[in-house]
């Protein structure tokens, strides 16, 4: 029997991470935060001094770079061995992770992982080409999506929630660069096909979002 693979694909501030934890726990398989494990190589990269768009040292460094998850009801990101679970989630490192997922060296020891850790136990994993690219068979397959005046406004409420001062049309601005990069990259850009589930979140609760992705799921498998 095939490991079940479930594909959460789209933009920053969908709610693709809390959503693949709960679904994840509702369906008894591990999660694989593929995007977290880029905001630990742009950590990495910034605290080295590495240009984020330097290709080539870029690739060295993801290369010799160990990214764990510990599970629990809040997964961990271990970086190297240390818990960088707080620190990736900044705005730095949200662009850093931006740049540096554009890098197709980058992407390819990533996305290695990334299979290898879904083909052992199968897993809920959420990115942005995770049913393009990554695993592109599964029958699972979701694009989140929401307004970026939605996103932005969640984003905002986070960061200030964590203490971090931040600026509500800064956020904003920042999301729809970040869109922008992460649609017109030449590497993997951020896309979904007819083959995708597509779940405007903009006025959905995450249990909501959770229940319509679960129940489709099972009612594939069943």
């Amino acid at each position: 029997m095939q490991p079940l693979i479930v594909a959460i694909d789209g933009p920053a501030g969908v709610g693709k991470s809390t959503v693949s934890r709960l679904v994840a726990q509702e369906l008894g398989i591990p999660q694989i935060d593929t995007g977290a494990m880029y905001r630990a190589i742009g950590l990495a990269a910034i605290r080295a001094g590495i240009d984020v768009k330097d290709e080539a040292t870029l690739a060295e460094l993801a290369s010799k770079t160990d990214i764990e998850f510990v599970p629990g009801e809040k997964a961990r990101t271990m970086l190297n061995g240390e818990d960088v679970t707080d620190f990736i989630r900044t705005p730095e490192i949200s662009m850093a992770a931006s740049h540096v997922s554009a890098v197709p060296a980058v992407r390819r020891v990533l996305v290695k992982l990334q299979q290898a850790m879904g083909s052992r136990n199968g897993g809920v994993l959420e990115g942005r080409d995770i049913g393009t690219k990554v695993f592109p068979d599964t029958r699972h397959k979701f694009f989140l999506t929401a307004r970026p005046e939605v996103r932005a406004e969640r984003r905002y409420r986070e960061l200030m929630a964590r203490g971090q001062a931040v600026d509500f049309d800064k956020v904003l601005a920042e999301t729809v660069q970040r869109d922008t990069q992460d649609s017109t990259r030449a590497d993997s850009p951020l896309t979904y096909d007819s083959s995708y589930t597509v779940v405007d979140t903009s006025d959905l609760t995450i249990p909501e979002v959770v229940s319509r992705i679960v129940e489709a799921v099972r009612s594939v498998i069943s």
